[in-house]
């Protein structure tokens, strides 16, 4: 598994250094230069699926997908070797999953809006057959750099009203909400055994893309794959 960070030499501008989306803006010879090098330094064995992150709850089996299909997803599971998981994040929560067993991981994309729509329920469906698992929440705002309004707190708290403690007052109908905070507890109340938290912040972070931050920005990626 690994996160990438914004350092590299392929993409200029707003988006400098190693953005790896082809859907924000950059140069697409520049992202195409900056996704060989990445599989070329971890030495993939196969091109990662990029998906068409759409903010819901699909999650696909990177396996049983064609190499040049972009699947529309928020995940993607792989339960053998050849297949590399990935999605693309620059505030929302990256999730992995793994089997304790060995047998399967998963990556998840995580915004406010999944986590609604059940992105999370479903990566833990997808891996049921496999037991116990294991996350790891990646790179992503933190709830000191993000507010929201009564929409997307009432939105959240429709899902699962136990993420009430995870949002602060900040002024007239305006929330801090912690959304690694809100992917712990509902991964836990899934039955994920353990769940690590990287308390890396996206947005203080310099190292990541944000959109809060910066709004034209790339994307950090953040892959799984079984050797």
């Amino acid at each position: 598994c690994c996160v990438t960070t914004r350092h590299g030499r392929g993409s200029e501008g707003s988006y400098a250094g190693f953005n790896l989306a082809t859907h924000v803006g950059d140069d697409a010879s520049a992202v195409a230069l900056n996704r060989r090098t990445l599989a070329a330094t971890l030495g993939l064995s196969s091109e990662p699926l990029w998906l068409h992150q759409v903010h819901g709850a699909s999650v696909v089996d990177a396996c049983r997908v064609s190499r040049h299909e972009v699947p529309a997803a928020d995940g993607a599971v792989a339960f053998a070797p050849g297949a590399v998981c990935v999605v693309l994040t620059a505030d929302c929560v990256p999730v992995v999953l793994a089997a304790r067993n060995g047998a399967a991981v998963a990556v998840l994309h995580a915004g406010w809006r999944g986590i609604a729509a059940g992105i999370l329920d479903a990566g833990v469906a997808a891996l049921a057959s496999v037991g116990a698992l294991d996350a790891w929440v990646g790179p992503a705002i933190s709830a000191t750099h993000y507010e929201v309004g009564d929409d997307v707190r009432t939105a959240l708290l429709s899902s699962d009203p136990r993420f009430a403690r995870r949002f602060q007052p900040a002024g007239r109908d305006h929330w801090m909400a912690d959304l690694p905070g809100m992917v712990h507890d509902r991964l836990r109340e899934l039955g994920v055994a353990t769940v690590t938290l990287s308390a890396l912040c996206s947005f203080a972070d310099s190292r990541f893309y944000s959109y809060r931050r910066d709004t034209v920005t790339g994307r950090n990626a953040t892959l799984v794959w079984l050797e």
